[in-house]
């Protein structure tokens, strides 16, 4: 990964060599680094904060125990609600908001890198609301009782949803009744071979 495309707003070389390298056994299959922004702060800065955008997420580099470890903050576009950076006296801090959770700031970014980080994180942000189901993916995400996966939601409310049959049979029918709808249901469903529904459904009647 050639660095020099990462230095044009004066992102110094040591830090995004350093950063890039381990970013790059981040990446996953067709994902790309666009820009990196890389904290300076008034004083020296040896140990900087660093943000990179890439075309399916914003990293957060978070330099601990003086540099020897680094903690990576992750959002993938879709888990973006928005971002923006306020310019302060010296430089700007960059504030990333979720669809949930805590916000996140990191603050003497440089002001190009700043407003250069804005724009392409405004870009990603505005392809990914092209793609199918964006809108329901982030309704799921800021549900707060539901999980992340929007797939997984949709089956545990098909399982656990009555259907209007099913609420209907609830009534003065007896309990074989009962069960052989039931069974209907899964055969109609395909979640049962027909063998296995006749199997079942000659069970049943044997009670009778």
């Amino acid at each position: 990964m050639l660095i020099e495309q990462y230095l044009t707003d004066d992102q110094d070389p040591r830090t995004a060599e350093k950063v890039l390298g381990k970013l790059r056994d981040m990446l996953t299959s067709g994902e790309a680094v666009i820009y990196l922004a890389i904290q300076k702060k008034p004083a020296v800065t040896l140990i900087p904060d660093c943000i990179a955008v890439t075309n399916k997420r914003i990293v957060f580099c978070i330099p601990e125990n003086l540099g020897l470890t680094t903690a990576y903050k992750t959002f993938p576009w879709a888990e973006v609600k928005e971002v923006s950076f306020k310019e302060e006296f010296f430089g700007s801090k960059f504030i990333t908001i979720p669809q949930r959770g805590e916000k996140i700031a990191i603050d003497f970014i440089p002001k190009v890198q700043a407003r250069k980080l804005y724009q392409f994180c405004n870009e990603q942000l505005e392809k990914v609301k092209t793609i199918p189901g964006f809108d329901e993916k982030i309704s799921v995400l800021q549900n707060e009782n539901l999980g992340d996966d929007y797939a997984s939601y949709i089956e545990i409310e098909d399982q656990n949803t009555p259907s209007i049959a099913e609420i209907q049979i609830t009534g003065p029918e007896d309990e074989l009744t009962q069960k052989l709808q039931k069974l209907k249901t899964l055969y109609e469903k395909q979640l049962i071979s027909q063998e296995e529904y006749e199997n079942k459904k000659a069970e049943i009647l044997a009670r009778l």
